[in-house]
This record gives C-alpha cells, structure tokens and sequence, in this order.
C-alpha cells in the first residue's frame, strides 16, 4: 500500500534544523504509526504504481490519513500525482509543523540523489557544474527567478536562449536534485 497524494520523508533521509541534522524519516514514520496506534485502518484505491503496490486513500476512526500526514507535516502534497493535498502543504509550511520547521530535500528530490550517488562518479564529467566552470556536455541552465523559484531550462526551451544560468547541469536529475523544478515554458 502507498499513500496515494503524498510523499513522507525517506526512512534514511535526514533534515536540517538549527545546523544540526536530524532523522526526519525516522521521525514520519513514528508519527504515521502514532496516529494510527491500536486503530483499524481502511483504505480504498483502484490503481497500482510502478512497484505493483496499491495507491490509496487510508482512514483510521474517520481520519483520513493521508491528509493528516501533510497536515502534521510529517509529508508534502506529491504535485506529480495530486494536487489534493496542497492546502494541507501550505498550513504545515506556514505553521513550521514537522520537517516544515528545519531544512530538507523534498523526497521526490533525495530519492533522485541517493540514485545517482550510488551510481558513483560521472566518467566524463560531473553531474553539476557552477556558471564558472561549463562544460559543453553540460548544458541544462539553472537560475532563480523573480518570484524566487530554482527553475532550470533545457535547450529548446522558449526561454533557455536568454535564461543567464546560476548553476550548470548535465542532467535533469542532478537539477531536480540541487532543488530546481523544470521550466514550464
């Protein structure tokens, strides 16, 4: 069973609070099982994810659990797959609940760079560069905009021509690693 929406820290992930790190999916996983301590949990869903496990909607005593975890923030809303869970997100950001309350790598992120680390050093290249050392093999652009978004731009894109990158990337994942989303133009 998956927690269809969500995505809770790593069991190995840690975060940052006042310099110090700390297991914070250690921590999600303490707390998901304390909100459904010595309750029945129910759980509906239809569809399977790409590890052939059920993707659903728990509830313990009429709690829905899934909304509960992003709630507490114990988990982020899982944007690639819903959006149902967005405002509960956005109270947890805003009250400093759970990992909300230190510095941390969305899961979706730590997951991509715990696979490229254990893929070990790039033969050719690093998988990241700064703006002052290019590579012309590494050329997906990462800048920060306006509104204070890390947003990268592949080549092609509408606004990779003009875009003045901050950091250098060689691949998808190692931006979406460093914290930058892709452009949405």
């Amino acid at each position: 069973m998956r927690l269809a929406g969500i995505d809770a820290p790593e069991l190995d992930q840690h975060c940052q609070r006042d310099g110090q790190a700390w297991a914070c999916g250690e921590e999600a996983k303490r707390q998901l099982d304390s909100i459904i301590a010595g309750q029945t949990v129910y759980c509906q869903g239809e569809e399977v994810d790409q590890y052939n496990r059920l993707l659903g909607t728990c509830s313990a005593n009429r709690t829905n659990i899934n909304a509960t975890m992003v709630e507490y923030g114990w988990a982020t809303a899982f944007r690639a797959y819903s959006d149902d869970y967005l405002a509960h997100e956005h109270r947890a950001r805003s009250a400093k609940a759970g990992v909300w309350k230190s510095e941390f790598a969305l899961p979706e992120q730590h997951r991509i760079a715990a696979r490229e680390a254990s893929r070990g050093p790039a033969p050719v290249s690093p998988a990241r560069r700064t703006k002052n050392h290019p590579s012309s093999a590494c050329d997906i652009k990462g800048n920060r905009s306006r509104r204070g978004d890390w947003i990268y731009h592949l080549p092609g894109m509408q606004y990779y021509e003009q875009t003045r990158p901050e950091e250098i990337f060689c691949s998808e994942a190692a931006a979406i690693a460093a914290g930058y989303r892709r452009s949405k133009v």
